[in-house]
């Protein structure tokens, strides 16, 4: 900490306060001004006066200044500090987002005087910042001793404290108890009610209200909005006489969560003013409702008005990034962020690696995660999930070791990616020793994420008896994901027994799947069961469940192409089926026969089967991606539906024939082909 000495000669005569008039003090605006005079009270002695040092604590501690280590220095340097000065102090730090220390100085102030009706409300802020309830209890009890109770002051600190940290029962009865209630008063409470879902209580209060200001409105239209009620929140909106900044956010933060981004977007566009906060609800939302080109063109547009993006903007930004796979805008994002200095020791680092990993480029995320100096577990844990959704096994369990050396310890979501990575790779020992590890060293309690992990383990490796077990054994209720892991695992080990029992439940759970009953289907046609099959279709039928027509998109200078099965609408169509022409030659030439065990069951002669596994989504943009995409460049392909057996053996043979890297993310993981080979070593 900065230490400020007096620094007189032995000889010189010290002067007395007035030598530096308050009047001079009572002038500075400026650090510079106040480190000047600071410096002549140095020289001539003057600053060992209480009262002179007390006043160059509260310049310092100023807003117009607000040099907290300066002010902490000329603290700590007074003999015996004012009760005021205490104060001054402690103000600056809960102002300068530093409340862990505020509360510290105040536990040192009880050793030396008795607080008053200024010390606790600010004290009280801090608590509520750093939801300390339990220091704020203590307090509380404190200012009933010394005959603070009554306070307005003291209790309306006690009503935000309580309302902020959802003790909304306590800051009620303080509420009851006080005789003078001011507005500032009534809108915490309003603002509790709405922070714990009870917006009819914080409507009926509001009502009550004999003054409003525009934070009464906002607290309520913000409650409101939240809680999913966005009509109502329409209705207080429509209502307020001024609206603010806030409230508009408010309104719109509303629609986008519940799902209305087309009333959102109306809001926006008649919007007076809006600020960065108001942008980043509009790309969060739209990112949030799946709409990541809308998401994409908004941030274009808070560039082209010149606006800084904040961190929150570029979290957004990359996840609509990652949402659409498109590598080059999340790779000028990158640029712009470190052309403007933004650091990546925080979130953005983590976000960076996400965007990587989920577009494919393992490697430039293995960059961004080395480049960062400071790791946090939020980064080690975005490379192991990262890693393992690309099913590299090695470099993940490489990675958890390395992290564990290092002193982190592993959360959760670190355990989900381990899981991953050993149910992709097949590693059905080490995924036992991990779920072990994770329950027995660590003391994390398995979610639903990690039983999923774990079940789909043993599922690949063909233990569906043990799978069964977990799943009865689980402690809350088996979710869709996990029952489709059982019946993936039984159609493709034979079990028709289990498969039945996985349907049954997996109906239950989500009777539109339809995945459910593609699976089922192909199960019971690789058994030739074929009765059960058109039972399944006809189940099919009656509940209007239809299979949603497979999409691949791939990334072009910028643009993103899409394709659906059989597409024919492209510019490029002439040539994209002349090259899979080519490609079915040269898959001929070395022996691929089609797999057509999970086509159409409409379709009834092998040759009509063969045409439309040759019409896939991927396979077409595989085609252009051959045609457009410079030679040895990898060819990069999202797809919604689940690679089919036949296309991933056409793509392993494609991968070699035309010596390409081919990196496809359908909607269950990651493959990467190389040279005839695939990240995921046994396909199901």
């Amino acid at each position: 900490m900065l230490q400020l000495t007096p620094s007189h000669s032995l000889h010189q005569p010290l002067l007395s306060p007035q030598s530096l008039p308050f009047s001079l003090l009572q002038t500075c605006k400026t650090q510079r001004e106040a480190e000047q005079h600071h410096a002549v009270s140095l020289k001539t002695g003057t600053f060992s006066h209480p009262a002179i040092a007390s006043r160059f604590l509260s310049l310092y501690a100023d807003p117009k200044i607000n040099n907290l280590d300066y002010a902490r220095s000329v603290f700590d340097q007074i003999e015996e500090p004012t009760l005021v000065s205490w104060n001054v102090l402690i103000k600056c730090y809960v102002g300068n987002q530093r409340s862990h220390d505020a509360i510290i100085l105040f536990y040192e102030l009880l050793h030396e005087l008795v607080p008053d009706n200024f010390t606790v409300p600010c004290v009280m802020k801090g608590c509520a910042r750093l939801n300390a309830i339990g220091e704020g209890k203590q307090i509380h009890g404190l200012v009933l001793k010394i005959g603070l109770g009554l306070d307005k002051f003291v209790q309306s600190s006690l009503v935000s404290l309580y309302s902020k940290c959802g003790e909304i029962g306590l800051a009620r009865k303080v509420f009851d108890q006080m005789l003078d209630r001011d507005l500032v008063t009534w809108n915490s409470l309003i603002d509790g009610y709405a922070r714990c879902g009870e917006v009819e209580v914080a409507m009926e209060l509001f009502d009550q209200m004999q003054e409003r200001d525009s934070f009464s409105w906002t607290v309520l239209v913000d409650g409101l909005s939240k809680c999913g009620k966005v009509e109502m929140a329409r209705e207080i909106f429509d209502r307020m006489p001024h609206r603010n900044l806030v409230s508009w956010n408010a309104m719109i933060n509303g629609y986008m969560k519940s799902g209305d981004f087309e009333m959102a977007r109306q809001l926006f566009s008649r919007m007076p003013t809006r600020d960065i906060i108001t942008w980043n609800s509009m790309i969060a939302g739209y990112e949030f409702n799946g709409q990541f080109m809308e998401a994409l063109e908004l941030f274009q547009e808070i560039l082209e008005e010149d606006i800084m993006p904040s961190h929150a903007t570029l979290v957004s930004a990359l996840s609509a990034v990652s949402g659409l796979a498109t590598l080059s805008k999340g790779r000028w994002i990158h640029s712009f962020m470190v052309k403007h200095g933004f650091d990546l020791d925080g979130v953005l680092g983590t976000s960076l690696i996400e965007m990587y990993s989920k577009c494919g480029s393992v490697e430039s995320a293995l960059a961004v995660f080395r480049a960062i100096d400071r790791k946090k577990l939020g980064h080690w844990t975005a490379i192991i999930v990262g890693l393992g959704m690309h099913g590299m096994a090695d470099q993940v369990l490489e990675l958890f070791l390395e992290m564990r050396k290092n002193g982190m310890h592993p959360n959760g979501i670190t355990f989900v990616g381990v899981l991953n990575a050993c149910s992709h790779a097949g590693l059905v020992d080490l995924g036992r020793y991990y779920f072990n590890l994770m329950i027995n060293d660590y003391e994390i309690e398995p979610t639903i994420e990690h039983y999923g992990c774990f079940v789909d383990i043993l599922c690949r490796a063909g233990c569906l008896d043990e799978a069964k077990n977990v799943i009865e054994s689980m402690p809350m209720k088996p979710n869709k994901v996990i029952w489709m892991s059982l019946l993936s695992g039984a159609r493709n080990h034979g079990n028709v027994e289990v498969g039945d029992y996985a349907a049954r439940h997996l109906i239950d759970v989500s009777p539109d799947s339809v995945g459910c009953y593609v699976l089922l289907s192909n199960m019971y046609a690789a058994a030739d069961k074929w009765e059960k099959v058109s039972q399944v279709r006809e189940i099919m039928r009656k509940r209007g469940v239809k299979k949603d027509p497979g999409c691949s998109s791939i990334e072009h200078r910028g643009v993103l192409h899409e394709f659906i099965v059989g597409d024919k609408s492209h510019p490029w169509t002439k040539d994209i089926y002349s090259k899979l022409t080519e490609m079915r030659e040269k898959l001929k030439s070395i022996g691929h026969v089609p797999d057509t065990s999970q086509v159409l069951l409409c379709l009834e002669e092998e040759k009509e089967k063969e045409a439309e596994l040759e019409n896939h989504s991927e396979r077409l943009a595989i085609a252009y991606g051959l045609i457009n995409l410079e030679p040895r460049s990898p060819i990069r392909i999202i797809k919604n539906l689940r690679v089919c057996n036949d296309c991933h053996s056409v793509t392993k043979l494609l991968s070699s024939i035309y010596d390409r890297e081919i990196i496809v993310r359908d909607n269950s993981r990651f493959h990467h082909f190389r040279n005839g080979s695939c990240s995921c070593k046994d396909f199901w």
